[in-house]
């Protein structure tokens, strides 16, 4: 991947007279998500993933280290690490800025998912971005 990556970049001329922009260009064909983006998307909205309240609901480690790893008092999960998370949380609002995206914060992850994924409107391409975000 490496040698991959160098090969695009090797004739990529920077231009000090244009400033650098965001860019995604979706394949038209396939608009699809990367499998590994829809199984951590599939594994949030079941509550799946791997925070310290669902490890120690699990017995893999003790109940006592459940705070969160931003270093808030609250307890890690996904809830909590996605949405009202201080330091993980916040960072929705500037996506949504970046993207020119009006809304209110939602309250639970699914109502976030849904949020992001039909404000797209009916655009394929643009919905699917938003599923990857």
């Amino acid at each position: 991947m490496l040698g991959e990556c160098q090969t695009l970049l090797y004739n990529f001329i920077l231009q000090v007279q244009s400033s650098d922009v965001w860019q995604w260009r979706p394949d038209p064909i396939q608009g699809q998500v990367p499998l590994k983006v829809f199984i951590l998307a599939l594994r949030l909205l079941r509550d799946r993933l791997p925070t310290r309240v669902n490890l120690a609901s699990r017995g893999i480690i003790t109940p006592d280290v459940q705070s969160c790893v931003a270093g808030c008092t609250d307890m890690e999960s996904v809830q909590h690490l996605f949405i009202s998370c201080g330091t993980f949380g916040s960072l929705w609002s500037s996506v949504r800025s970046w993207l020119g995206v009006l809304s209110v914060d939602p309250h639970s992850v699914a109502d976030h998912f849904l949020q992001f994924t039909f404000s797209a409107g009916g655009l394929r391409a643009r919905r699917s971005f938003l599923q990857l975000i």
